[in-house]
Parts: structure tokens; sequence; C-alpha cells
């Protein structure tokens, strides 16, 4: 290691298990493939000689297929509490730097307190991608022992009554992620210390913080295991993100902005939905509705074989939209989409986010 270099990282977590087992986590192979990469990667190869002077290695895959392996030197295992290492990548590709890896773990109110300290970069730039891929493991470390799983790291501030809000729970149902939610309205200071236009939902994976419902869902596809929210093939993929976007652009304005928020927060005269409002956006609606009646023909879905991200974002608006007072009327002309809508009701997805009304 460079002991001329100055810049580290230092990170915590709090883990409820007892020292021994988040000590072993780091020293033995089939608990160090759990949870040492980031997000949206795997562990296939671990190797682990605990002593000093021993050596340790992991091999992380991503989805490309790029593997990254690091490698090191044990300096100092001292059970439960202390254990320092020496951490090299060996790819070619990769800085061929030799840190310093200093963990450190305290007993404190039934769990386990670990401070991480990771030193010897040679700038601030190899040292903060270093920290955003520890937070990472570190997340995945937590959940391992954490009986909420997931929901220990991953929270989502929104209001279930929002279609976005619900798209989002959708996609995390439909991936098997679970999650907290935390109840807040659009410029809450909650959100907009999120999001910077303060609306709903906003996310939070650990210290990653996302807005923006297509974004934070195509970081939950990457990030976690489970079905896949996109299409298998490019044309598909495509079509859903065709769908996707005709949907933020131009069906979220026509069905919700001004149909159904005017039925739900009525501002018209004595206090009546405004029927100048209402009444010019159903023909447009109609229009909108033909044009999904024919992309779905036969099917129940608008682009590949499962249910992707184009069917989410739909699915929730047209929830609203059906339950409206000219709701039936607009469904039966459209056959292919009252009958695909059916088919995603009976999803669990579906049923487990229904809004409080």
């Amino acid at each position: 290691m460079n002991t001329s270099a100055t810049f580290e990282l230092t990170l915590t977590r709090s883990i409820r298990a007892p020292r021994e087992k988040v000590f072993d986590a780091f020293v033995t192979p089939a608990l160090m493939k759990a949870w040492m990469c980031p997000r949206g990667m795997t562990v296939p190869e671990a190797s682990a000689d605990p002593r000093p002077g021993g050596r340790f290695s992991v091999t992380m895959l991503a989805r490309d297929g790029d593997r990254h392996t690091a490698a090191g030197v044990y300096r100092e295992v001292k059970r439960p509490e202390r254990l320092v290492y020496t951490w090299q990548w060996q790819n070619p590709e990769l800085p061929n730097v030799e840190t310093l890896i200093t963990v450190a773990l305290t007993e404190r109110d039934g769990a386990t307190e670990l401070r991480m300290t990771h030193s010897g970069f040679p700038d601030a730039g190899l040292r903060d991608a270093h920290n955003a891929g520890w937070n990472a493991s570190l997340n995945q470390l937590v959940e391992r022992f954490d009986e909420r799983g997931t929901a220990a790291n991953v929270t989502l501030l929104g209001d279930s009554r929002s279609t976005y809000t619900r798209t989002v729970r959708m996609g995390l149902a439909e991936k098997g992620v679970r999650y907290r939610i935390e109840t807040a309205g659009p410029k809450s200071a909650e959100v907009a210390a999120i999001h910077p236009f303060a609306r709903i939902p906003a996310f939070r994976d650990g210290d990653l913080q996302l807005f923006e419902t297509s974004a934070i869902l195509r970081y939950v596809e990457e990030a976690f295991p489970g079905p896949s929210l996109l299409p298998g093939n490019i044309r598909d993929r495509a079509r859903c993100e065709q769908w996707v976007s005709a949907i933020n652009a131009y069906c979220y304005d026509a069905m919700v902005r001004r149909y159904v928020l005017p039925y739900l927060f009525p501002k018209g005269a004595d206090g009546k939905p405004d029927r100048s409002v209402i009444d010019p956006a159903l023909p447009e609606i109609s229009r909108q509705l033909a044009r999904f009646d024919a992309a779905y023909g036969e099917k129940n879905l608008l682009a590949g074989a499962s249910v992707s991200l184009a069917d989410l974002f739909l699915a929730p608006i047209l929830a609203y939209v059906a339950a409206m007072p000219e709701g039936k009327e607009l469904m039966t002309a459209v056959p292919n989409v009252a009958r695909a809508q059916a088919a995603m009701r009976e999803r669990a997805s579906f049923k487990d986010t229904e809004p409080a009304r």
C-alpha cells in the first residue's frame, strides 16, 4: 500500500446481529457471496483464509458479463472485533492500487456497530468510486441480518392515492422488493429534500436518492433480482418505452389532470366538478383509449410477453378513469382495454396497492 496516500473513506452501519455473525460475513466465502458487491451484481466466486498472512479473493459479476476481482492479504484477524486486510483489484482495466481496509465491530444495544475505514487512495475520484460501491454492498449486509430485508434500506415517499406512487409500488411488488412507504405529499419538505421539483414519488435506497417514476423503476429493475419489468427483446423494449412516454406526455394530462382530479377535488360553482374542464377532456380520452384498444388487440399486455413498465404506468390511471361517472361508458367502448385492465386487477401487485379512499 502507498503509505503516502492520504485519501480515505469511513462507513458505519448498525446491524441487527451478534458481532460474531457479522465478523463471519467478512471471512466466510458462502456468506461473502451474499453481500460483497453492489446491487445488480452477484459474487460467483469467493475465497478466504482468515489468518495473518492468509489471502482472500472475491469476484463480482455484472449483468453484462463483466467480471471484477479484488484480492488481498489479511494483516490482522482479531475475532470478533477487528479485521484488517489489503484490497487490490486484479483486473488490468482497473487501478492497480493496493489499499487497506480496517473493520471494527462493537456491540451496542443488542446490535453490532460496524465501522469500516478504507484508506490509501491516491486521489479523491478513486475514493469516491469505492464509497458508492461499499455503501451499496453494506446495504446488502444489513439486509442479510435484518428481518425487514430490503425494507431496511428501501423507502418510497409518496401518497398511496397518487397514480405514479402506485406505479412504483406495483413495480416493487412485481420484483418482490420489500420497502417502507413514508406518506408524503407534493411540495412537502421530505419530498423536496430529494426531488428538485418537489413532486411525488421520491425514493431512497440507503444513501442513494432518486426521483421520477421511470428512473426509480429502471433502478429497481437493474438493482434487484426477480421478474424483469422490461421486455426481453429490443423491439418490445422500444414499444414499452414509447407507451411509457405517451402515457406521461399525453394521457396523464387528459385522464388525470382534466378528468379524474376535477371530480376528486371539485372546484366548480357550489363546490361541484367543473364541467368546463371535464367535458372537453372526454373526447380526447375516448381517442386515447381507442389507440390503446388497437394496441392491445387480443393481448392483455402493451409490450412483450409479461407485465412491463408500460402496463404499470397505465393501470393505476385507468382504474381511476373507470371509477368516474362516465367511466363505464368509456370502457365499454374499448373491450380490449377493459379485458386487459380486468387481467391487471387480478394481479397481486394491483390488489395490494389499492389506495385508501
